[in-house]
């Protein structure tokens, strides 16, 4: 019958909503608050404060989660008045918004999609169905994440240089290890961001898979 095609269904959308469900919590103000102070993180060599970087990175992040034009980063100032952002920069955090406003709204059409699967097993008596995909759907992200897990543990560089060659145009994410950017958002930071996304997934998807396992 059609309603077979329901836990796989509801399985296919599980890894994506958790990943960005992930991704999404790191993008609230906590996050900087939380990694700027972590054991080992590296100082910034050219000056930054701990305050400092505080201080602008929390409006870079908000930034690529609000509706402002370019101007909010743009009008950003140092108590020079000299601009913290250069052009190429700016450019760039422009591309990163447009990514993730994309990736967003993906998120909120396979929340929505989530919701139609469960209100069409419900009206079909096929509950139990939606429960079983949500289970394949905790153990398929689970299986997902930790391939690619393992992917960023044996180099990091080549995992990160593939994932920004998925969304960005040549070498226009590189940047002076002088530049903001990089002061505010060193290699560590997106080390630390992919450990604390893929491991939220996976424990979500661990409780989503026996959760909800057939008994």
């Amino acid at each position: 019958m059609s309603f077979r095609i329901i836990p796989w269904l509801t399985a296919l959308l599980i890894p994506f909503a958790l990943i960005m469900l992930g991704a999404r919590l790191l993008m609230m103000p906590f996050f900087t608050e939380i990694e700027y102070r972590m054991p080992g993180f590296p100082d910034d060599q050219y000056g930054f404060t701990l305050e400092d970087r505080l201080r602008w990175s929390k409006p870079s992040i908000e930034y690529l989660v609000n509706d402002a034009e370019l101007t909010f980063l743009a009008e950003l100032k140092f108590d020079d008045g000299a601009p913290i952002y250069n052009e190429r920069e700016l450019s760039h955090m422009l591309d990163v918004k447009n990514v993730v406003q994309m990736l967003l709204n993906a998120w909120f059409v396979n929340l929505a999609l989530l919701v139609l699967v469960k209100l069409w097993a419900w009206r079909a008596g096929e509950v139990d169905a939606f429960r079983a995909g949500l289970s394949r759907g905790g153990f398929l992200t689970v299986g997902l994440l930790a391939a690619l897990g393992a992917f960023a543990a044996v180099s990091f560089w080549q995992f990160f240089t593939w994932f920004h060659g998925l969304f960005f145009e040549g070498t226009s994410w590189l940047f002076r290890f002088d530049d903001t950017l990089i002061r505010l958002f060193p290699i560590r930071f997106w080390q630390d961001a992919v450990i604390y996304i893929v491991g939220f997934a996976i424990l979500a998807g661990l409780a989503l898979g026996f959760g909800f396992r057939k008994r």
